[in-house]
């Protein structure tokens, strides 16, 4: 499923989702001390850390044409069927991705299956996400991409992980549809939208009537009058969150 979306969507995605560095620094302090990593849904490398030896997953050839000459090595191979030994690397993290999964139950199983350390999970609270105005006032059928975190955690076995929000910067450099918050226009533009996940999956009539209201709102002025709190705001909370787990035993499991 990921792999046929991307195939379509993934051009020019290296151009338009660019690591932002605060949700990077979040992601790396994620990681601790691991040595090796395992970068599950791994794209173009976005996030992907410099300083430790990553392996990296990705189904479509799209994405994994776009990873830059110096990334990181980058197999063929969907969350549910990685093909690693079990315990293979130290952690394995899935950054943006388990709501593309075809099945996010398995997917989680084998991140966990292969990791000697625990995972790393960024992704988003549907409940959380639907304050977003996009969603609220305009597109509410895309915040069915995302699931109720506790849908996702429920799935950990063991102890239950770390959870910390990852508020999104207002000027938040990838571009995914949460980071254009405080930029409304942007998304008006098919070259940021044209990437996104949120509208590819929907029909092109429903995405094209949500714009067309957004457009309307803001050259009334509307849209400033029903967001004003957000002028001041330097960052929002949308529900993205870093999901943290270790296994029981500190070394291992």
């Amino acid at each position: 499923m990921v792999g046929l979306l991307y195939e379509r969507i993934g051009h020019g995605y290296a151009r338009t989702r660019r690591a932002d560095p605060r949700i990077m620094r979040a992601v790396h302090a994620a990681l601790g001390d691991a040595a090796s990593v395992l970068n599950v849904g791994a794209g173009a490398g976005a996030y992907e850390p410099a300083d430790r030896e990553v392996t990296a997953v990705e189904p479509s050839a799209r994405m994994r044409a776009q990873r830059p000459a110096n990334a990181a090595p980058c197999l063929d191979a969907p969350a549910e069927q990685l093909p690693f030994a079990d315990d293979s690397v130290d952690v394995a993290m899935a950054l943006y991705t388990d709501f593309h999964w075809r099945d996010r139950a398995r997917g989680i199983a084998e991140l966990v299956r292969v990791s000697r350390r625990g995972i790393v999970l960024l992704t988003v609270d549907r409940d959380a996400a639907e304050r977003y105005w996009l969603t609220r006032d305009y597109l509410p059928a895309a915040n069915d991409l995302f699931a109720p975190l506790a849908a996702v955690t429920g799935l950990l076995p063991g102890p239950p992980p770390r959870i910390t929000p990852v508020p999104i910067p207002g000027d938040c450099r990838d571009g995914f549809v949460h980071a254009f918050w405080k930029r409304p226009r942007a998304l008006l533009s098919p070259r940021v939208h044209s990437t996104m996940a949120v509208f590819a999956r929907l029909p092109t009539d429903t995405v094209s009537a949500a714009q067309a209201r957004l457009r309307a709102d803001l050259e009334s002025g509307a849209w400033v009058r029903r967001n004003h709190a957000l002028a001041d705001r330097r960052e929002l909370d949308l529900g993205h969150r870093l999901v943290v787990w270790r296994p029981e035993t500190p070394g291992g499991k």
